[in-house]
Order: structure tokens, then sequence, then C-alpha cells
């Protein structure tokens, strides 16, 4: 039976760790995420855990050590921030490439420069395409379930890759929530044990892991990986369901919140999410169509569900605004706005979709904020699409 409690997002997130008992962990400290290690290295000092803790020099060091746990066939894992996980994006292409499913917290926080230690999304949307599965969680509820999932996933026959959680810095990671939490023996048969077919260990089978890669075998090795990001969809899914089941928790690739007749609505990542439902609830008080879809799993990217629920179900969708925490610099927008863009392309008829950057340096973001973006929605249908600004920021201050 679940048991209701009140922590932090890091502290909910060093629970699922200590019930799962990993083999290995290795860490570096770096804000905000220092207290999951910490957390951590207390229950390995208290005798709660058999986890091996390393500590290391850097983040490098960290995923390093990590990469060459998982090889061996034991579970690894390790959490970061920021310059600590741009420290790691060599390393997290090594990991997705050589198949090892190591699961990293990441407590997402502005990248360097100027140096800021606030929640954005740059430190996770620097490393999109470096091979990983990337689940985002609203709340601290939601990192620790995405955490007890996190295995079963990575860990799937099928799937064999590494899987990054993302919480925003502070504001969830810091933030004192309501939350329920599971029985240590529940976590545990739930998540499992991991018995990997190939490992470096395994007397009856030599196997070689992380060679140089020659031309005439990389293209197959990349193209296997994308198929077992593909493949990944279904896994995320089956999972979820399985999690639903066993503790009563419901969670797919997004949220809809209040979607069913909504003329408006927002798409977005994060604890961004609960303050744009307040402003839903408030707008339909009033009579306004608002709506709200929260993605949970930005890689693999959801294309056709998305496609399915923005422009395919739903003929009510007047207007879209996408929100990005996090700067494309020259690119198309941010980076979640350039990739649904990408995915309603040619599969909504007369959507308006304007993209918004927002929360930069942990700026923050406001019910009444929200409310004025959905004026503006509501605005845009008086407008013809070339009109409408590809981008626009929220909350900056006039130059």
């Amino acid at each position: 039976m679940s048991k209701r409690g009140r922590m932090s997002g890091n502290e909910a997130v060093a629970l699922a760790i200590r019930q799962i008992d990993p083999d290995v962990i290795a860490a570096f400290p770096i804000t905000p995420s220092t207290e999951i290690p910490q957390f951590v290295s207390r229950f390995k000092a208290d005798g709660l855990i058999s986890t091996e803790f390393i500590t290391v020099e850097s983040e490098h060091s960290a995923m390093s050590a990590c990469i060459g746990a998982e090889a061996t066939g034991v579970r690894a894992m390790t959490a970061t921030s920021s310059a600590g996980m741009a420290l790691m994006y060599e390393v997290l292409y090594v990991a997705a490439s050589d198949r090892l499913p190591i699961v990293l917290a990441a407590v997402n926080r502005a990248l360097t420069g100027p140096i800021n230690i606030n929640a954005e999304h740059s430190d996770s949307m620097g490393a999109r395409d470096s091979g990983w599965i990337q689940i985002y969680s609203e709340n601290a509820q939601e990192a620790y379930d995405n955490m007890l999932m996190a295995h079963r996933i990575g860990e799937h026959p099928d799937v064999m890759l590494p899987v990054m959680i993302c919480q925003d810095g502070f504001i969830t990671s810091h933030a004192i929530e309501n939350i329920l939490t599971e029985d240590d023996a529940k976590v545990k048969a739930f998540v499992g044990t991991y018995e990997p077919e190939h490992h470096l260990l395994d007397p009856n089978r030599s196997v070689a892991i992380g060679p140089y890669g020659v031309s005439p075998y990389v293209f197959e090795l990349k193209r296997a990986q994308a198929y077992a990001m593909e493949q990944a969809k279904g896994v995320i899914l089956s999972v979820a369901k399985d999690f639903e089941k066993e503790f009563g928790r419901s969670y797919g690739f997004f949220e809809e919140y209040r979607m069913d007749d909504a003329e408006f609505a927002v798409l977005l990542m994060g604890s961004a999410a609960g303050t744009g439902k307040v402003a839903v609830d408030r707008l339909r008080g009033r009579g306004v169509k608002a709506g709200l879809v929260k993605l949970r799993s930005f890689r693999p990217f959801p294309a056709e569900a998305l496609a399915e629920a923005l422009g395919g179900k739903n003929k009510n969708l007047k207007s879209l605004a996408v929100m990005d925490r996090s700067e494309g610099f020259g690119g198309f927008g941010g980076p979640l706005g350039a990739e649904i863009r990408a995915a309603l392309f040619g599969r909504t008829n007369g959507l308006k979709v304007v993209n918004i950057i927002y929360g930069l340096g942990g700026r923050d973001i406001r019910v009444e904020d929200f409310e004025d973006l959905y004026k503006e929605l509501d605005a845009m249908q008086g407008m013809e699409a070339r009109d409408i600004p590809y981008v626009r920021y929220l909350g900056q201050r006039e130059i």
C-alpha cells in the first residue's frame, strides 16, 4: 500500500535509488543535483544499501565509471546538472552507442554562461541527440515514479539504451511536496533483476564493448541504435501499464489536461505544467476553452501520437503555444518548438502555432503569464499565419 509523505524531488529520487539498490553509483557533486549522491552516501554509511559508491574527480569520470561498471553486467547510476552534464557529453554518446542502460538523474540547470544555478533545459537539450532516452518530470511524484520505471525501460532486450530522468532544478529538486511512496519489497519486485545477454565478465562468451568502429560497420550500428529508440516507444507504454497495475498511477508519452474540447492549448515539459494547469482551470471557469499538453517523453519523441492528439482527434483546436525552457540560438526556435512543428507539418488543418521561449536562467512564470498567453492564442485567430511570429519571448524585460 502507498505511503503518504512529504519530500523534495531530490529526496524522492534518492529514495527510489535506495529502493532499487543499484550495484554501482559513481558521482561528482554539482548544484542542484548534489543532494542525490549526498543522500545515497548516507544510505551507504548507514548500511541501507549494498551499492558500491565511487567518488570521482569529475562528471566525465563519473559517467566513464558507470560505463565500465555497466559493461561488466551490473546496474550503474549517477546524477548531475548543467556544466556537469556538459562535461559528460563525450561519454554520454559512448554509453548509448555501447547499448549500456545506465540511469542518470538529471536535475536541469542552465548551462554556463553566464554562470547560473537555476532551472533551464539547456543542459539536457544539449544531449538530445546523444542516443539517451529522456523522460521529464513535473513534480517530485513524477521524478520518483519515473526513476522506478527507468531500469525496466532501458534494460528491455528490445531497447538496451541509457535513460535520463529529468526534473527542474530547485523548482522541483528542492521544493517539499506531498508524495506517495511505495513499499521497498514491491519496488524491488517491480524493478526486477538485471541479467544482460552480453557482458565483459561472462566466462562462456567473449565480447568486445566499445572497440574502434571501422567504416564498414558504424552506419549499421547507428541504425540499430535508432531502431532501439523506436522500440522504446512501445516499451515505455508497456512499463507504464504495469506500473499503473501495481501502484495505481497512470503515465503515457504525454498528459492531456482538459483537451477534449480545447480551442487554445500550450504544450510544454517540466514543472511549469503545474502552473499552466492552474491557469487552465481559472480560464475554464470564465468559459475559455483552454487546454494543456505536458510532454513526458522527449526521447523517443512521440511525433505520431502528438500529431493525432493536436490535430487528428481534436478538431476544435485553433492555436497552440509550444513552450521551450531553452534557447535555440539561430535554430528554428527552441528545440521542442522545432520538433513539434516538424511533427505537425501536413497533419493539421489550419492550426496556428507559436513557439514561446520562457523561464531562462530560472525566471519565474506565473499563472497570470499563462492567462495572458491564452489571450494571445485567442487573438491569433484574427491573424494570417504569415503574420504570426515563429518565436516569442515570454517574461523578458524590454531591451
